[in-house]
């Protein structure tokens, strides 16, 4: 009767910490509501697999009793059509369990990682900076898959158990009371003792466990640090250390292995001696004409099932904790608001556009180091169809400020405006959607070209985006490939050098026709050749358009309109 183990279970990190009490479960109690109709048959299936595990006593029960009688020549063949029927109504109800159960978990997780992953879209970028892909990796995977199996194995079978262990117990003391009172009585003389060796078996398989993640930690400290092993010519020492560990951990799994060879045995000589005792008790009951064989068999069945059933909810126990952690942690992510104020109402942008940008007196520290200003008290414009160059060494708030315009942060004092509107009146997609950023190491996609130059507009045609790739200078090489704009990029644009990303980030702006175009001195990766093709089609891209570049080339700053030189976050000239 123990849980069922679960395809999920190799996915689970054991180390990932238990939940304080399982009432924080109930949080899922909203995304089961929309199914009522899983979750009823879900109830109803695990209600009649409990009954029928009842049900096979019984039918043992008239099978010892009336299968071999000589004053009944059809009671072997009923009792053994009985117990058939009572399997297979327990076949069909287990299938019923095992696939409604399973259907309404997938169907509930699904959703959760959905509601997850959307509502991690709405935080600002403070809250990617200071908690780890990692982290929000773990959340989205090992712990939506501690609810799956708890949801689909863990809570569906100790609800099954709990029924076994009611019904069991009425069932035990209507076969037989008296056995049931010496049950009662022989249970904690076989448990105490399995209890309290059991606690040394755990302490000595948490040193093993320890002993194993020292192993691991040592083998990364000497690979990771590989050179430096080899150029002072440690490999020898190294390896005395690693051998040193592995025989410690195998020490502490040679304990653990033996404290567990132990306890089985315990286990089985208290068992089986329990068993024998009622046995006895019960043979005697037989000769004396107190039981029949039959009730004997049946005492010993629902005793068997109850046990299972007790045994396995402490297992249960430590699976729906854990859940409850993973819960925690879930919920965490899904009651985070941004720190980015959002109007209910939000202007609107005058029509047309025009892109004319003004910084007044703006003064911005990142969020992980409030005491250290990036930028102090800067005021500049850029009017429409203008190219404003932003000139400065590395760590002046070049890059700080295209952030503010793309609103990935707020000023911490000061304002932004664009067209006369200020930035936080407006909606974020509003006016995100205006701005098109090229940045230095462009980010592409594991998909197609098609799919990440279209990235920049979702619903341009296919001869838009060849249009959009021509002018980038980007279709000299896509048409080049087998499978021309349908070829794979590879993950993170792996197989393509950095011209050829730079291009299809440029071909990707150009596609989004913005307002405002910000270029993160987009033609350094390019060698002179692309650069040339690409500074026209950026050209073409800047026409009527505001533009923020930010600029290290001369060739760079002496085509822009003006420039704006930066020094210590402040603006100088």
């Amino acid at each position: 009767m123990l849980r069922e183990p679960s395809y999920l279970d190799s996915e689970i990190k054991q180390d990932r910490p238990k939940g304080k009490s399982p009432k924080v479960l109930r949080k899922i109690l909203p995304y089961l509501r929309p199914y009522p109709k899983s979750l009823m048959y879900s109830t109803l299936s695990v209600i009649i697999a409990s009954l029928t595990v009842l049900g096979v006593g019984t039918g043992l029960r008239y099978f010892v009793d009336y299968g071999f009688s000589e004053t009944s020549p059809l009671g072997l063949t009923s009792s053994i059509l009985g117990l058939f029927g009572i399997v297979f109504i327990m076949a069909l109800a287990s299938y019923g369990r095992l696939y409604w159960v399973s259907q309404l978990s997938e169907r509930v997780v699904a959703d959760l990682r959905t509601a997850i992953f959307n509502h991690l879209l709405k935080q600002d970028v403070s809250f990617f900076e200071r908690t780890s892909l990692g982290e929000i990796q773990s959340r989205l995977t090992t712990d939506t898959t501690l609810l799956q199996i708890v949801l689909g194995t863990s809570i569906p079978i100790a609800f099954r158990n709990i029924l076994i262990i009611v019904g069991g117990l009425g069932l035990l003391i209507l076969t037989s009371p008296l056995l049931t009172g010496m049950l009662a009585f022989i249970i904690p003389l076989v448990l105490i003792p399995i209890l309290v060796y059991g606690k040394k078996v755990r302490r000595y398989s948490r040193l093993a466990q320890d002993e194993t993640a020292e192993v691991s930690a040592r083998l990364d400290e000497t690979f990771g640090s590989i050179r430096t092993v080899l150029a002072f010519c440690r490999e020898p020492y190294m390896s005395r250390l690693f051998s040193a560990q592995v025989e410690h951990t195998y020490n502490a799994s040679l304990k653990r292995v033996e404290a567990r060879a132990r306890l089985t045995a315990l286990v089985m000589v208290l068992v089986f001696g329990g068993i024998s005792v009622v046995l006895w008790y019960g043979g005697h009951g037989i000769r004396e004409g107190h039981l029949t064989p039959g009730q004997l068999s049946a005492f010993m069945f629902y005793a068997a099932a109850v046990a299972g059933a007790s045994g396995s909810l402490s297992e249960i126990h430590g699976d729906i904790l854990r859940a409850a952690g993973g819960i925690e942690r879930i919920f965490e992510f899904l009651d985070l608001r941004s720190s980015l104020k959002v109007l209910p109402a939000p202007q609107i942008l005058p029509a047309p556009l025009k892109g004319h940008l003004q910084f007044q007196n703006v003064s911005f520290a990142y969020p992980s180091r409030p005491n250290h200003k990036v930028l102090q008290d800067i005021s500049f414009e850029a009017l429409k169809g203008e190219t404003v160059a932003l000139v400065g060494p590395s760590g002046t708030g070049k890059t700080t400020i295209f952030n503010l315009l793309m609103r990935f942060y707020d000023p911490v004092k000061g304002q932004i405006f664009i067209d006369g509107v200020l930035l936080e009146d407006l909606a974020l997609n509003d006016l995100r959607s205006l701005i098109g950023l090229v940045p230095q190491d462009p980010v592409l996609f594991s998909t197609t070209f098609f799919e990440n130059i279209r990235f920049g507009n979702l619903d341009a045609t296919d001869e838009e985006v060849r249009a959009a790739a021509k002018a980038a200078y980007a279709d000299e090489f896509i048409e080049l490939l087998p499978q021309s704009y349908h070829t794979p990029i590879g993950e993170k644009g792996v197989t393509l050098s950095g011209g050829q990303r730079q291009r299809i980030a440029i071909a990707r702006a150009i596609l989004k026709n913005p307002t405002v175009l910000l270029l993160d001195e987009a033609t350094s990766a390019l060698d002179t050749e692309s650069e040339e093709k690409v500074q026209r089609a950026l050209e073409f891209l800047k026409h009527d358009r505001t533009t923020l570049v930010i600029a290290h080339r001369p060739s760079t700053i002496e085509q822009a309109d003006r420039r704006v030189v930066l020094q210590q976050g402040k603006v100088v000239e």
